[in-house]
C-alpha cells in the first residue's frame, strides 16, 4: 500500500546520507518523535508533518506467527482477518466505509513478531480512526458466522498463493521448516488446513483477551497533528480500556546451524528450477547486526549487487535474484527473534544448482579475503539508505515503522539511529560477519524443480496435498 505525500523531511535525510560521514554534523536532520504511554501501558509514538493535510495510523501487537499455539498454526493470521468482520457496535464493513469513504486506504498483515493495522486518510478522519481502532481493541462480533466466514478464505488464500502457483512460495516457509529447529520458528506461519479449521470461537475470544490488550499494543501516528492532539485522542478514545495479563513469551532463541540442511522438491508448475539458499543471521540489535544488514545489500541488494552481477549477468547462471536479510516476511531491522538471510532465485535448467551454490561460495569468500573497495562499500550504503528513507515517505509506512521500531527495540528513535549504525560499519566487519554467518555449516538450500525434471534428478513426484504456507500480507 502506498500513498503519496510531499517529500519534506525525507529530503533533507537523503541529502545528509550524501555527505561523507566525516563531514556529517551532530544537528543533522532527525525524524521528530514524541513517545507517550497511557496508564493502561498503551505506548503512543508521534511524528508531526505538515507537509501533507493527512495522517498515518498503525496500531501493532506484540504477537504474530512464532506465538501462536502448537496445534493452531495459521491462527495469528487467521485471527488478523477476524479483525475486521466488525464489532457489536461496528459492524462489518464500517470500518471500509468510514475509510475508504473518504478517500482513505487501510490494510493489515501478520509476521513473525507482530500484527499490525494500518490506515491512512485526510486528518479529518483521524478521530473516527482512532474510535474505531479502540472499538475492535475492546471486543470483536464473536460468532459463528463470522470464524467459519474467514476460515474459508484463509483456506482459499492458500489455494490461490501456494497450492495454483509455480513454486508455491517455498523459499519461505519451506525454508523456515528446514532452517530452524524450534518449533516457533519452523512452524506453517499460514497454517494447515487441518488446524485452520479446528480453531473454535473459545480459540478466538481467548486470543483476543490474551494479545490484544492496550499493554501489548503500540499505536504510531504520523502527519498533519501534533504530538499533544495524537495524545490528547488517543486518551480519549483508548485510556478506558483496561489493561489485560498477556501469557510470559516462550524460548524461542536457536544456535546458528553447524550442519548444512539440504532438500529438493518437484514442482507441478513449475517452468524453469528455482534455488532458495538461506542463513540464519545475528540476534537483533547485536554488533553483528548492521554489518550483516550492509552485507546483505552488497551481496544481493538490487542489480548492482555482488550476486546479481556475478551470476546472473557474469556467469548467467541465474535468470533471476532476489532475497535479502528478513526477506520476504520484513526487512533487515523488524525482527524479534531468529531470522534469515534469503536468496530466492530461478536458475537455467541446463545448470547444475551444485554450481549455483558454488558461485555464490565464491563470492562471499571473495569478500571474505579481500574485503570490498572502500568506494563499493560507500555506494551499498548509499543505496540501502535511499531506499531505507524512501520507504518511510508515505505517512502509512513512517507510522507503521516507528510503531515498530517502538513495540520490537523499546524505543521508536531506533528508526533515527539506524542511518548512523550503517554508516559507520567497516570494511573489516564486513568481511568479520560473512566469515560468521554466511558459512556452508549455517546454510540451508532448497532446489525446486519442474516435475518433468524431477525423475532425471531422483526427486519424487509433487504431493497433492498438504499446502505448503505463504506470507501473510492480505
Amino acid at each position: 500500500m502506498r500513498c503519496r505525500t510531499v517529500l519534506g523531511g525525507a529530503l533533507a535525510l537523503l541529502a545528509w546520507l550524501a555527505i561523507p560521514a566525516a563531514a556529517q554534523q551532530p544537528d543533522r536532520w532527525t525524524m521528530p518523535i514524541r513517545t507517550h504511554t497511557l496508564d493502561n501501558g498503551l505506548t503512543v509514538v508521534v511524528s508531526e508533518d505538515r507537509s501533507s493535510p493527512t495522517v498515518g495510523v498503525s496500531v501493532v501487537y506484540h504477537v504474530g506467527m512464532r506465538l501462536e499455539p502448537e496445534n493452531r498454526t495459521g491462527f495469528a493470521h487467521l485471527f488478523e482477518h477476524l479483525m475486521f468482520q466488525g464489532t457489536p457496535v461496528a459492524p462489518k464493513g464500517t470500518f471500509d466505509r468510514v475509510i475508504q469513504g473518504g478517500g482513505g486506504m487501510l490494510n493489515g498483515s501478520t509476521r513473525p513478531d507482530y500484527t499490525n493495522y494500518i490506515e491512512t486518510a485526510p486528518v479529518s478522519a483521524l478521530k473516527p480512526i482512532l474510535w474505531l481502532e479502540a472499538d475492535r481493541m475492546k471486543t470483536l462480533d464473536f460468532s459463528p458466522a463470522n470464524l467459519k466466514n474467514q476460515q474459508d478464505v484463509v483456506k482459499e488464500e492458500i489455494r490461490v498463493n501456494v497450492q495454483n502457483q509455480p513454486y508455491g512460495l517455498f523459499f519461505v516457509f519451506d525454508m523456515n521448516r528446514l532452517a530452524f529447529s524450534n518449533w516457533a520458528n519452523a512452524h506453517d506461519g499460514y497454517g494447515s488446513f487441518k488446524d485452520l479449521e479446528g480453531a473454535t470461537l473459545a480459540d478466538v475470544e481467548g486470543f483476543h483477551r490474551d494479545y490484544y490488550g492496550p499493554n501489548n499494543a503500540v499505536i504510531g501516528i504520523v502527519g498533519d497533528v501534533s504530538a499533544d492532539e495524537a495524545f490528547a485522542l488517543v486518551e480519549e478514545y483508548f485510556g478506558g480500556i483496561p489493561a489485560r495479563p498477556t501469557p510470559d513469551r516462550p524460548d524461542v532463541s536457536e544456535p546458528l546451524n553447524t550442519e548444512s540442511r539440504r532438500e529438493a522438491q518437484a514442482d507441478a508448475l513449475a517452468q524453469v528450477p528455482a534455488l532458495a539458499v538461506g542463513w540464519k543471521m545475528p540476534g537483533r540489535g547485536s554488533a553483528d547486526h548492521a554489518p550483516m544488514a550492509v552485507l546483505s545489500q552488497l551481496l544481493a541488494g538490487g542489480d548492482a549487487s555482488r550476486l546479481y552481477q556475478g551470476l546472473v549477468k557474469g556467469r548467467e547462471q541465474l535468470i533471476n535474484l532476489d532475497g535479502g536479510m528478513g526477506w520476504p516476511l520484513g526487512h533487515a531491522w523488524d525482527y524479534d527473534g531468529p531470522t534469515l538471510m534469503t536468496l530466492f532465485a530461478l536458475y537455467k535448467p541446463n545448470v547444475d544448482p551444485d554450481a549455483v551454490l558454488a558461485a555464490i561460495d565464491e563470492e562471499i569468500a571473495r569478500i571474505v579475503a579481500e574485503g570490498v573497495p572502500e568506494e563499493t562499500l560507500a555506494a551499498a550504503k548509499t543505496k540501502m539508505l535511499a531506499d531505507y528513507v524512501n520507504a518511510l515517505e508515505p505517512f502509512i509506512s513512517r507510522a507503521d515503522e516507528l510503531a515498530k521500531a517502538q513495540l520490537l527495540w523499546g524505543d521508536a528513535q531506533t528508526l533515527n539511529r539506524v542511518p548512523e549504525w550503517v554508516q559507520a560499519v567497516t570494511v573489516a566487519e564486513v568481511q568479520r560477519v560473512a566469515r560468521t554467518y554466511l558459512t556452508e555449516g549455517n546454510r540451508t538450500v532448497i532446489d525446486r524443480v519442474p516435475a518433468a525434471m524431477a525423475p532425471a534428478r531422483g526427486i519424487a513426484a509433487p504431493a497433492a496435498s498438504a499446502p505448503a504456507a505463504a506470507p501473510t500480507q492480505d
